[in-house]
């Protein structure tokens, strides 16, 4: 058995297990790095939320455009295997420079636990991440492109299922690293000083990324290696460029029409370099339309989150985090990419039914849409259960009485009495301009509310005596976020306290006075109020009530007879009630559209492409992923709509609008088998050598013929 024959394992190639090991590796890499990112520049460079935020996208926007320079380099100069191995290279260093740039001892020369030289640390995680862009954007088109190339002709059933098991790859990397590396940065370590272990969770992902490189180089001596042929891309642009001026300096009627506007360049290029540049710019024209799709895929890491963070994660026993909820679309995929595969594609042709490459996108899409349909469902039920926010000019009050008399307050239109120690059920809402409150008790008289109210904001009316009160402004005007649950403590007691929780500390809570709120995942939490006024006898540790989603409550602190302090719990915002199980079907619906678009667009552009132009045409469907990112960046900056539902429908209806011009698209593309075209030029060529070499066979011919 000689090296031509490359060595095979159940029917397939024996490299291809290298090139699928070294994806899950990437992969596992990339999305371990990536679920870090945001709490790395929240927590440890100390950005805000949407510094953060547009640093991030900018990262993942990037990683999608950086494929052209990695198709070009990989097609025209260096060929897919050394641009795998330089790339990888670069995407190594990145992810150890991120690493370093997150030891704090790096600059912490006084060793108090923070860098003393933050700038140092921005820099080098912004080369990192530069780094990274590069090396992973620069690998993602060639490595499947390169695996589609160890397959001979004729095994294009096994190449299909590769591309299935590619896709596999990727996400059974994904799932793991989202699942370990958040496991790896509540680690503590340090030299000085103890804190997150950042450079453990940003090193495992790099130490990753090398293995898949040794990995990759390990299985060289097996792989079919495709040469690169000349700079392709410049005369693809030279030549569609001369098509173009060609066919607009022949405009009037006398000059012919001919079939397709790049025969318009026949005079200068070759036939073969023009019917691959019209393979090439007939499946980038059906890729139009495709972004739709990404567009909605990308928010489940966004807007479906947000949904879920106004959501219960109690399903049974088990308790689940707003964001763990995106998992469920990693778990989903591993699970249904073999099914799909063995069962249901199986099935489909058992009915007879020609289920093409384009209808299964077709098909995706539609899919994907009804995913947003049911995502809109699910959001106007949780609307139903959502407490009513000030808007405009209104504000809510609610009235709060920690005295140990009763009082009478009367608001414009109604008037109400509380006992000692209660409050109103839920908030009263009144317009800000005409708004006049008074407090009365038996026997005193009438105090007026003087206080300037702001629009749009709820406000709690803290009474104590018939002449003593204090407004406090919530802060809070929504649930509160990532579904974590609001506390604040009132102060009846007299002398002010510290109060720690979890680890959190409310400072000075005066006397008759509200704390701003803290926010706590769920649990039952414990807290301890202190204060040189409270006797060494008195109990001063508390545990709160269980905890749930989205919730908010007021803590009174109030003065026992014995003179310790004893908590009385009022609800402010009420838990979130729907449970987050409602958000499956939407992402099994998501994920079966993925399952029968991502994996069919990949092998579709494998093999609709010209065998010079694969890492190309992959890079081409990645674009059709940034442009949808970027979509969703535009959408979402320009217009909030004042129901979220709506922008759900919305998506929803484009995504099938778009689904129905592809599937008319799709109507009109003819398949083609570019090794055939290129096997049948060959042909032509060899001929056309033959009569160079020998002109007189061909006129033997004709002559005998005639006679």
């Amino acid at each position: 058995m000689g090296m031509s024959v490359p060595k095979s394992c159940f029917g397939y190639p024996l490299s291809i297990f290298f090139i699928v090991v070294n994806e899950f590796c990437e992969r596992f890499s990339y999305y371990g790095m990536r679920a870090l990112l945001i709490l790395y520049f929240q927590r440890f460079l100390g950005w805000n939320d949407n510094l953060g935020t547009a640093i991030y996208h900018t990262f993942v926007a990037l990683c999608y455009l950086t494929p052209i320079l990695g198709a070009l380099i990989a097609d025209s100069w260096l060929g897919k295997f050394k641009t795998i191995v330089s790339l990888s290279i670069v995407y190594t260093i990145g992810q150890v420079v991120i690493a370093v740039s997150s030891i704090n001892d790096l600059t912490d020369f006084n060793h108090d636990g923070t860098p003393d030289n933050i700038s140092v640390h921005v820099a080098l995680s912004m080369i990192g991440l530069v780094l990274i862009a590069l090396g992973t954007g620069g690998i993602k088109p060639c490595v499947s492109a390169f695996g589609g190339d160890q397959f001979e002709e004729g095994q294009e059933k096994q190449r299909n299922r590769f591309f299935s098991i590619f896709y596999l790859a990727i996400n059974a990397g994904s799932l793991l690293s989202t699942i370990i590396t958040p496991m790896l940065r509540v680690q503590v370590c340090g030299i000085h000083s103890k804190q997150a272990c950042y450079p453990l969770a940003f090193g495992v992902p790099a130490a990753l990324m090398a293995v898949s490189l040794i990995v990759f180089v390990i299985g060289s001596g097996m792989y079919k290696k495709v040469q690169p042929q000349g700079n392709i891309m410049s005369k693809v642009a030279r030549c569609i460029g001369f098509a173009i001026k060609n066919r607009i300096s022949h405009r009037s009627k006398k000059f012919p029409k001919r079939e397709h506007w790049l025969d318009w360049a026949s005079e200068k290029y070759d036939e073969r370099l023009i019917s691959q540049i019209k393979m090439v710019t007939r499946v980038m024209f059906l890729y139009i339309p495709l972004p739709m799709f990404w567009a909605l895929f990308d928010q489940q890491g966004s807007r479906w989150t947000l949904q879920a963070t106004t959501m219960s994660g109690k399903i049974g026993i088990i308790e689940i985090q707003p964001d763990q909820m995106q998992t469920v679309n990693a778990i989903l995929i591993v699970i249904m990419v073999p099914i799909v595969d063995a069962v249901v594609y199986p099935l489909i042709a058992k009915c007879g039914l020609n289920f093409t490459s384009l209808k299964k996108m077709t098909v995706g899409m539609f899919l994907a849409s009804m995913a947003f349909v049911a995502a809109a469902i699910v959001q106007v039920e949780i609307d139903k259960t959502l407490p009513v926010f000030p808007k405009g000019n209104e504000v809510q009050i609610k009235v709060l009485n920690i005295g140990n008399n009763s009082m009478t307050v009367s608001f414009p239109g109604t008037t109400v009495t509380f006992d000692q120690m209660s409050q109103t059920n839920g908030f009263l809402t009144f317009n800000v301009d005409n708004l006049s409150i008074n407090i009365s008790s038996t026997g005193s008289p009438v105090t007026p509310v003087t206080h300037n109210f702001e629009s749009g904001h709820r406000h709690t009316l803290l009474v104590w005596a018939p002449s003593n009160y204090q407004v406090v402004k919530d802060g809070l005007n929504q649930k509160p976020e990532k579904g974590r649950n609001g506390i604040r403590f009132v102060n009846a007691f007299g002398e002010s306290f510290n109060v720690t929780m979890d680890g959190e500390v409310y400072n000075n809570v005066s006397g008759h006075n509200a704390s701003e709120y803290l926010f706590f995942s769920s649990g039952v939490k414990s807290f301890t109020i202190n204060s040189p006024e409270i006797s060494q006898q008195c109990e001063k540790q508390f545990k709160t009530s269980y905890l749930e989603f989205g919730s908010a409550f007021t803590y009174v602190i109030s003065r026992k007879s014995d003179g310790c302090p004893e908590p009385k719990i009022f609800e402010d915002i009420s838990p979130n009630t729907v449970s987050m199980a409602l958000q499956i079907p939407q992402y099994f619906l998501l994920t079966c559209g993925e399952v029968v678009f991502s994996v069919t667009g990949l092998e579709f552009s494998y093999s609709q492409a010209p065998s010079n132009m694969k890492s190309v045409l992959q890079a081409g469907w990645l674009l059709t992923v940034a442009v949808g990112n970027i979509i969703v960046l535009i959408v979402a900056g320009a217009g909030q709509f004042s129901e979220q539902w709506a922008e759900y429908v919305l998506f929803a209806a484009l995504l099938l609008v778009v689904c129905i011009i592809f599937a008319i698209m799709a109507r009109f593309y003819t398949y083609v088998n570019p090794a055939e075209i290129e096997a049948q030029f060959d042909e032509d060529d060899k001929e056309d050598d033959l009569e160079k070499s020998n002109p007189y066979a061909k006129l033997d011919s004709v002559s005998q013929t005639q006679m």
